[in-house]
């Protein structure tokens, strides 16, 4: 299905990030993990060529800040002098700050909207340049999140940046479209990852229960199970390959049913 293709996958080292990047080599193509935390790349790394079975050089990690304009353009400059072209860019970089809106301080709402949207954002201008200067086409896959269009409580930046992303997502669809370059976004929710696992132990704190036990009750009510990093991984790369040429500027859910529109 990614034949052929090179696929840069920013937040690669863990959680939703390292499974799409599975899915992306189980389908064929060459994948460059991008991530702030140099240890966890090199063994991310490490283990993708593990665990896909490919040669070395089907993988490349390469340190990189999405909020650093010019550390994104090196990055995919680097990525794509590396593999020799570049294809598909998969904006999965995000943090998180919980707590009560009421007492968030606009540092916690800056540093989310910096990295969640101003982040995303840097890539997709930067990579579109890229392939427009190039004249080559391409797809970009945002991981924005079912919060975006859910609103949960407790997490009102968080949700904020997300439904940013799904509008950011639309509006890059249209202007990037005669530049022969695809763009769409997932909204996962219910994923087995360090991420939810965070949640569960700041909701923990708060109401004083057990995280390991209200992390079991976090899943998609019709799946009654958490969803992988690498199921949401496949849809992606399915984002990502000629297939999907008809679905254009959409932010697909994947979080078992749980949102309906």
């Amino acid at each position: 299905m990614l034949e052929d293709k090179a696929v840069f996958i920013t937040g690669g080292a863990r959680g939703i990030g390292y499974g799409i990047a599975r899915a992306v080599l189980e389908a064929g193509a060459q994948v460059a993990v991008g991530d702030l935390d140099e240890q966890a790349l090199s063994a991310a790394r490490d283990t993708l060529i593990s665990e896909s079975s490919v040669t070395d050089d089907a993988v490349f990690a390469i340190v990189v800040d999405v909020v650093d304009e010019q550390s994104v353009e090196n990055a995919l400059t680097t990525t794509q002098s590396h593999f020799g072209y570049l294809d598909g860019l998969v904006n999965n970089a995000g943090i998180i700050q919980l707590g009560e809106d009421l007492r968030a301080s606009a540092q916690d709402w800056r540093v989310q909207m910096e990295v969640n949207v101003i982040g995303t954002h840097n890539c997709c201008r930067t990579f579109a340049n890229m392939l427009i200067n190039a004249e080559q086409a391409g797809a970009i896959v945002n991981i924005a999140s079912n919060c975006g269009k859910v609103g949960y409580p407790n997490m009102a930046g968080y949700n904020a940046s997300k439904a940013a992303v799904i509008n950011l997502t639309r509006s890059l669809s249209s202007e990037l479209s005669a530049h022969n370059i695809n763009v769409n976004a997932i909204c996962p929710g219910g994923v087995n990852t360090p991420m939810l696992m965070e949640c569960a132990e700041a909701v923990g704190r708060r109401i004083g229960e057990d995280p390991n036990e209200l992390f079991k009750t976090m899943v998609p009510a019709q799946l009654g199970r958490h969803i992988e990093p690498l199921e949401i991984g496949r849809v992606t790369a399915f984002l990502l390959s000629d297939d999907a040429n008809i679905i254009r500027g959409q932010s697909i859910n994947a979080d078992g049913g749980d949102t309906p529109y």
